[in-house]
């Protein structure tokens, strides 16, 4: 097997891509975590929750939202029930799955992280593209994350996040 190495054009984009990924995810972890105590996975659960219909989503389904495991989602939903954010209920439909559902209280706490996260947000990324550019990154990241999700009805369970299993049972 011959190794695809990249080009030079190839590696410089790369690395553009990887600094930046790292110096965006440090930059809105400072900030939640200054401002709410939260990191921004916790905040990104509360957030796609309160964009869900009646504010709840089955346990598989925002673990897919997410694109991570569902066992660093268990995790991270046991967490914010604990501190009342998230409340975790039986999947009526599906006896083997669950239900996350965002409290008033998640909400509030949401609402009060939303406006310095999305200032962050702009700061961080939109301020310095062009509209053009804007759209560009949408359709880009959007093909990549789509390539990686493959024929969803062919796709193995290691080929995404969401449907890999750890040694324990998965909500």
């Amino acid at each position: 097997m011959t190794t695809r190495w990249l080009t030079p054009e190839e590696q410089r984009a790369w690395r553009a891509y990887i600094g930046a990924v790292h110096l965006m995810e440090d930059a809105m972890d400072r900030q939640l975590q200054q401002e709410t105590g939260m990191p921004h996975m916790y905040y990104s659960i509360l957030s796609t929750l309160s964009e869900s219909p009646e504010r709840r989503l089955r346990m598989t389904d925002l673990a897919e939202r997410l694109k991570i495991t569902r066992s660093r989602l268990t995790y991270a939903v046991t967490r914010l029930e604990k501190d009342g954010l998230v409340l975790r209920e039986n999947c009526d439909w599906d006896k083997r799955g669950s239900i996350a559902a965002l409290t008033d209280e998640g909400m509030t706490v949401l609402e009060g992280a939303a406006p310095g996260h999305v200032e962050t947000v702009r700061s961080m990324l939109f301020d310095r593209l062009s509209p053009e550019q804007v759209g560009q990154l949408e359709e880009i990241f959007t093909q990549v994350s789509e390539g990686f999700q493959g024929d969803r009805a062919h796709a193995t369970a290691e080929d995404v996040p969401w449907r890999r299993r750890s040694g324990k049972p998965c909500s």
